[in-house]
């Protein structure tokens, strides 16, 4: 029986034993296994961080046991799940299983950073991998996470293995967008899609993972991740709910903004190196006004994140309108795209943005 990890940080996809809110999708892997019709390709598509990675790996364990353990009584096996202390599980956990690939963007041999996409040779060493005869006598397993960094030689060259499937392998594609993907990659997938996890599971994983924050905290993250526990991990320990905080009370002011508040926002986004700050903070004002425009389109106001925010969005759709902030949405999304593609002055990018929302409310 499967234990359910200690508190601490939410474990490696590959070492995770636990998978929460998708069994539908671990159910429709199982009928498949035991239909005797396996397909060859799956492509696992959902938001990001709801369980997509865990669910293929939780799959790649259970291939590579030859069915997983026995259900009740002897019978067929109940779950995909299998014990941390299985020798299957330990070895897939240290990335050393020799009849499974983990396919994700390596490094650059001639500058020693990480690549930004797939390529291409690593695509064909996976292939090869699949043409050859299974170590262990059973199944082989591939998994791309996420199919989305392929670059273009490296998604063609996959087509190959997908086209001309050898006998007792499984390739497992991860997309976070799908729509991303060469449509003849898709094609020629059995498409499995994982929706967003219940609130009160995010709350629970959160409790469980992050017991430091509180109650408050925790129910204000989940509800700023949609449902994907990935993210809201990485938005405690990015600061993201603070950065948050923040930025509804500064739009709380406008249209007078607190131009020398806005200047200390400003300097806090654009202050880290590696602009991660940066990009938390962007991405939460992006999804705040998509949530605005949205409430704006629909005549009613979301739940609050942060208590007096469903005030202040009333109050801004009373004064911008559907067409003022869905506009200001859009164009925020591409001036963060065009910041982040050619490197663009961070805090000018914050600061125009505030005074767009100052503008728009006026």
């Amino acid at each position: 029986m499967t234990e359910a990890p200690e508190s601490g940080p939410a474990p490696a996809p590959q070492a995770n034993p636990e998978l929460l809110g998708q069994e539908a999708a671990e159910a429709t892997l199982l009928r498949a296994f035991r239909s005797g019709r396996l397909p060859h390709a799956w492509l696992i598509t959902g938001p990001r961080g709801v369980g997509k990675a865990t669910l293929a790996f939780r799959f790649a364990r259970f291939l590579l046991t030859g069915g997983g353990a026995p259900g009740l009584f002897g019978g067929p096996p109940e779950t995909l799940a299998l014990d941390p202390a299985d020798p299957v599980f330990r070895r897939v956990a240290a990335g050393g299983h020799p009849d499974l690939r983990h396919l994700k963007r390596g490094i650059n041999p001639k500058t020693g950073n990480p690549r930004n996409e797939i390529v291409v040779d690593d695509v064909r060493l996976a292939n090869d991998f699949l043409h050859k005869t299974s170590a262990e006598g059973g199944w082989r397993v591939v998994v791309v996470d996420p199919a989305d960094d392929l670059n273009l030689n490296a998604a063609n060259a996959l087509l190959k293995s997908l086209e001309e499937p050898p006998a007792a392998a499984v390739l497992l594609l991860i997309g976070h967008a799908p729509g991303r993907l060469l449509p003849t990659i898709r094609s020629r997938c059995c498409h499995l899609a994982l929706g967003p996890l219940p609130e009160d599971r995010v709350i629970e994983l959160l409790g469980r993972h992050a017991p430091e924050l509180e109650d408050s905290d925790r129910a204000a993250l989940a509800r700023l991740a949609e449902g994907s526990i990935g993210r809201a991990l990485d938005l405690a320990a990015g600061g993201g709910l603070e950065l948050y905080r923040e930025m509804i009370a500064l739009v709380a002011g406008v249209p007078a903004l607190d131009v020398p508040r806005a200047h200390a926002f400003a300097d806090r986004l654009a202050r880290e190196r590696d602009g991660s700050t940066f990009r938390t903070g962007m991405e939460l004002l992006i999804w705040w006004l998509a949530r605005l425009a949205r409430a704006a389109a629909e005549g009613r106001l979301p739940p609050e994140v942060v208590p007096g925010e469903a005030e202040t969005m009333a109050r801004l759709i009373a004064a911008g309108g559907l067409a003022r902030w869905s506009g200001l949405w859009e164009k925020t999304a591409r001036r963060f795209a065009g910041a982040e593609g050619v490197n663009l002055d961070r805090k000018q990018v914050v600061i125009t943005t505030l005074l767009d929302v100052q503008a728009a409310a006026a």
